[in-house]
């Protein structure tokens, strides 16, 4: 069973700056596992806090992170920010 992948609008722009900046491999890779399971691990995952609530990340780099949420009754995994949830 795949999984379908849904990226809001500021996560589009972001991967116009994961391409730029050379992170288009890390972030392929990640949205590669996102299709086939979105609990696989690793790379590990972080569940956020605060107004994050709900949200989870892996990273990208160091500093750049990919920001999901997993939406179980439709098989989607919605990303909300693919380069850093501290801006």
């Amino acid at each position: 069973m795949t999984w379908q992948i849904s990226l809001s609008r500021q996560a589009t722009k972001d991967a116009k700056k994961i391409a730029q900046s050379g992170l288009k491999p890390q972030a392929k890779k990640l949205l590669e596992l996102f299709t086939e399971n979105p609990y696989n691990t690793p790379p590990p995952y972080e569940k956020l806090t605060g107004n994050l609530h709900g949200f989870s990340s892996r990273r990208i780099s160091i500093q750049h992170r990919l920001v999901y949420r997993i939406i179980e009754e439709e098989k989607v995994v919605h990303i909300l920010r693919m380069w850093t949830h501290y801006e």
